[in-house]
């Protein structure tokens, strides 16, 4: 049953979101479509939706965006204060905008996440990556589909780019240096939830010189070369050595994604791991709340999950109505 009150998606980027609109208009579902670059809101007025579906991505600075990223914490904020059910609200947007609420999030619940220091200059670097074994990754804190990730193999590289100014320091000066483990079959696995639990999973093969920009939407060809179709590959299939299978991890990897996603209120998003060249061990290391699932993903894992995700947004829209302090944020762990 759709509800009496449409349900408004808030979103920046022009493609990724297509199958979810098709979807919606499918099922003749009253909803509207905001432009999260250019909006405003009276703080004293309340919006007339059922339920507010957050996808702003936090790599919208790519697109010369990067002012909507802080305005919509105080969004969210302001409709959650109102008592307007938001999907993937202001807590879990937090994590999203923040790499190293992430890794503090892994460290407080006993998760592997790759050894980190945070910073807020560049300045710094050399002093933290003293404390840990190279290579180095420099991220900024606001990220978004890999932007601004840099690889050193040695101190001196690192501190010539620290000198240089050619460290990226991101949006809010934040920098995080990580351990970088290369991961083993240059493969990674992403696990996603959905109200936090397991959804499908997920192996994305790695080709040569392939960065860090791993979007399951835009990763265009199956392990058996054949081509997926999504409105987001004609963008991104630049990443031509990508390649995608269905994979299902490990019970207990499954239950340690589904802790993470109810900690960091992630109504519906990704956790990735891999499993590290260096040392054997998995690591989980990125939250990855702007889902945009895997492209043509009946192919790949057998179903339609886009028709899962209207189905929660229907359900929290007519049910969380009723009680909305209880959905502000996103769901309790």
């Amino acid at each position: 049953m759709a509800p009496s009150r449409p349900i408004a998606v808030f979103y920046e980027h022009p493609h990724w979101f297509e199958p979810l609109f098709a979807e919606l208009a499918r099922r003749e579902i009253p909803h509207v479509k905001i432009d999260a670059a250019r909006h405003g809101f009276d703080p004293a007025q309340v919006e007339e939706f059922s339920l507010l579906f957050n996808r702003m991505s936090p790599s919208a600075w790519k697109r010369g965006h990067g002012e909507a990223i802080f305005y919509t914490h105080d969004y969210l904020s302001h409709l959650e204060a109102r008592g307007l059910p938001v999907f993937n609200g202001s807590r879990c947007f937090a994590f999203e905008t923040s790499k190293a609420l992430q890794v503090s999030l892994l460290e407080r619940s006993r998760l592997p996440v790759p050894r980190t220091r945070v910073v807020n200059h560049p300045s710094l670097l050399l002093d933290a990556a003293r404390e840990l074994e190279f290579p180095l990754l420099v991220k900024p804190n606001v990220g978004g589909s890999g932007a601004g990730i840099a690889r050193f193999d040695g101190l001196l590289e690192l501190a010539a780019a620290a000198d240089s100014g050619a460290v990226f320091a991101g949006l809010d000066g934040t920098l995080l240096l990580q351990e970088y483990h290369p991961p083993r079959g240059s493969s990674i696995v992403r696990i996603e939830t959905l109200e936090g639990c397991y959804l499908y999973g997920i192996r994305i093969h790695l080709g040569a010189g392939a960065g860090f920009d791993l979007c399951p939407a835009d990763v265009c060809k199956t392990v058996d070369g054949e081509d997926l179709v999504s409105a987001a590959c004609p963008v991104g299939a630049g990443k031509a050595g990508l390649t995608v299978e269905a994979y299902t991890p490990l019970p207990e990897v499954i239950r340690q994604a589904e802790r993470i996603a109810r900690a960091s209120y992630l109504d519906v998003g990704g956790i990735e791991y891999l499993e590290s060249e260096r040392d054997g061990r998995l690591y989980f290391y990125d939250i990855n709340a702007l889902s945009n699932f895997v492209a043509d993903p009946v192919r790949v894992v057998g179903f339609d999950p886009t028709e899962k995700l209207v189905d929660a947004l229907v359900s929290r829209a007519g049910l969380e109505a009723e009680e909305p302090a209880a959905a502000a944020g996103g769901r309790r762990p």
